[in-house]
C-alpha cells in the first residue's frame, strides 16, 4: 500500500466513448484541477473540478469529490464512500483500477454514463508529498 500513500496532483485525464471513440478530456482538459490524498491509515479523499475561469454558456462546470476508508490490493483501489458531492455515492464502493506510468499513478474507474454518453476515463496523478 505504501506505493500509493501520499498527496497527489491531477496531471491530466482522458476519456473515450464505449465504442472507443476519443472524447474531449474531462474537467476542462488542461485546466483541470484536482488533489488525491491517500493516508497510510487507509483513509482517502479526492477532489477534481473543471478549473477553467470561464466555461461556455451551454456547459456545466464538472466537479466531483468523495472520501472514505480504502483498501488497495496492488491493482484495485476500493473506497467505501462516507461523504461525497454526489449523494448517490454515499455508502457505495468506488473501485478504480490502478497502474503506474513512470512517476504517475493512473486510476481507471469503470465505464460510466456522464450525461448521455458512456465513457471510459483515466485520471493521471503525480505525487507531490509523501502524505
Amino acid at each position: 500500500m505504501n506505493e500509493i500513500v501520499g498527496t497527489w496532483r491531477l496531471v491530466r485525464s482522458t476519456a473515450v466513448a464505449a465504442d472507443g471513440t476519443p472524447l474531449p478530456p474531462p474537467f476542462g482538459g488542461e485546466k483541470a484541477m484536482g488533489r488525491l490524498v491517500l493516508s497510510a491509515e487507509g483513509r482517502m479523499m479526492s477532489v477534481i473540478c473543471d478549473g477553467r475561469p470561464v466555461i461556455g454558456g451551454d456547459e456545466t462546470r464538472e466537479y466531483r469529490s468523495y472520501c472514505g476508508n480504502y483498501t488497495f490490493d496492488g491493482e484495485h483501489l476500493v473506497t467505501r464512500v462516507d461523504a461525497a458531492s454526489d449523494p448517490a455515492r454515499l455508502g457505495t464502493e468506488q473501485v478504480r483500477d490502478v497502474h503506474f506510468e513512470g512517476e504517475m499513478m493512473v486510476l481507471r474507474p469503470p465505464l460510466t454514463a456522464y450525461g448521455e454518453v458512456e465513457e471510459q476515463r483515466e485520471v493521471f496523478w503525480r505525487r507531490i508529498a509523501d502524505e
